[in-house]
């Protein structure tokens, strides 16, 4: 088990109703699964349209099993943006 923090942008932002918050878990679906716990089913139509960050590198747009996560990592959620 890893932990970190998870950086919420945007919508991310809106519908976890905070900035960052700390994981505990050892892959990236785990640590989204536990901050879903907490909150309405927003969020998870959130992370569901977004794509995640693991210290500055993508590694996709689908919380995996395979992503692990690293000890003080920090982990981003980027909802889809708009604009030109």
């Amino acid at each position: 088990m890893a932990n970190g923090v998870i950086r919420y942008w945007a919508a991310a932002r809106a519908a976890a109703g905070v900035a960052e918050e700390p994981y505990a878990a050892a892959t990236l679906a785990e640590a989204l699964q536990n901050a879903c716990r907490a909150r309405d089913s927003e969020f998870g139509r959130v992370l569901v349209r977004s794509s995640f960050l693991l210290d500055g590198r993508q590694v996709g747009n689908r919380p995996h099993d395979s992503v692990q996560l690293t000890e003080n990592g920090v982990l981003e959620v980027l909802p889809p943006f708009a604009g030109g």
